[in-house]
């Protein structure tokens, strides 16, 4: 209980009436008492969940299920501390409200980590092509927002050029008549540098002289993002993945601020999410719908992985530069790639630890 109540004071006792973290009754301003949300639920922590589902009805003056199941998740705990049963709610609540939201049979998933292991994955940037469509299998498999405005991915590719160190431009710096020279290959390709182009779009890929560097979620074993959540909404599972619980966000956004490799994204507005298009196999902890005001990111498609199958992105790679397995197995895929290959990993200076590793042939 004690996690429950952690004291948020300092931080919600100003914020505006339309704050995720503070409860307002319906069509009037900022509660009159200045409750937040977790000194609400601290308060009501003794009631029943048939108490507390009656308080929703009658603070929504409401019989529809979906502002009831609203209201509801406001008075549940966080994740790791409810018991099986009050999981089991949780999910039956979703469950029915996502079936009616989107007009189909909806299934959240609360499968745990498998004992034995820890998720790993490898990528071979010598193959990547640019192609992005990994970028755009994430985008369905995991119920991103769509649309020119609220477009969300969780990959990100990088677009690096290919370039040398040339003896014919050592001359050419400038300014000579100040006594100051910048070296003539300062302004060309040379190596790499981590500040490709994140946004490109050519006519075909790959494209000449250029290779290309997709960036995601790297799961690390010391994220630095757990270690700033003010409310340990996101947290590292016993296989290695990093998530969060949707609910207990309030929207700091400094676990943005905190990880090194652009991989968290946030909802500034209702993520815009079609019927059709939703992808009805969801877990808790994963790829179910997001809301306004959180933050989200790859968890290493949980809802297959954990099921035995391969993220969406390694298999919809046209050219197999992906790989994914356990890394406590030494038969697994990228267990084998890292013994026989030059392997690296992405800004490994600041001690993060990533299980994302990049290789080539």
């Amino acid at each position: 209980m004690t996690e429950r109540t952690i004291p948020l004071t300092n931080i919600t006792d100003d914020l505006p009436c339309d704050s995720a973290v503070e409860v307002c009754t319906p069509g009037e301003g900022k509660p009159e008492s200045g409750i937040t949300r977790r000194k609400f639920v601290k308060n009501t922590s003794g009631m029943s969940a048939a108490s507390l589902l009656g308080t929703a009805a009658l603070m929504t003056n409401s019989d529809d299920a979906h502002a009831t199941s609203e209201w509801a998740e406001w008075f549940q705990g966080n994740y790791r501390l409810m018991s099986d049963e009050e999981k089991q709610e949780a999910v039956d609540r979703l469950e029915r409200r996502y079936s009616a939201e989107y007009g189909k049979d909806v299934t959240v998933d609360t499968t745990p980590a498998q004992e034995g292991v820890l998720f790993g994955y490898a990528l071979n940037i010598q193959k990547c092509i640019g192609c992005r469509r990994c970028v755009k299998a994430c985008v369905e498999e995991n119920n991103q927002s769509r649309g020119e405005a609220q477009e969300t991915e969780w990959i990100r590719v990088l677009k690096m050029e290919k370039g040398e160190f040339s003896e014919a431009k050592m001359g050419e710096g400038y300014p000579d008549d100040y006594g100051i020279q910048v070296g003539g290959n300062a302004y060309t390709a040379a190596g790499v540098v981590i500040e490709g182009e994140h946004y490109y779009e050519p006519e075909k890929v790959p494209e000449e002289d250029s290779f290309y560097m997709p960036i995601a979620c790297m799961q690390c074993e010391k994220p630095p993002c757990v270690k700033v959540c003010p409310v340990r909404t996101t947290y590292r599972e016993p296989d290695g993945i990093v998530v969060i619980d949707y609910n207990w966000c309030i929207g700091c956004r400094m676990c943005i601020g905190a990880c090194p490799y652009w991989a968290r994204r946030f909802n500034w507005g209702e993520p815009n999410l079609p019927k059709d298009q939703m992808n009805p196999v969801t877990h808790y902890l994963g790829n179910r719908p997001r809301m306004k005001g959180v933050v989200e990111k790859c968890t290493f498609c949980i809802q297959r992985t954990r099921k035995g199958r391969y993220p969406a992105c390694v298999e919809v790679c046209p050219v197999g530069a992906r790989k994914f397995g356990n890394l406590l197995d030494p038969e697994s895929e990228v267990r084998r790639v890292l013994a026989s290959k030059r392997v690296f990993r992405m800004k490994a200076d600041m001690n993060t630890y990533p299980k994302f590793f990049y290789y080539v042939d």
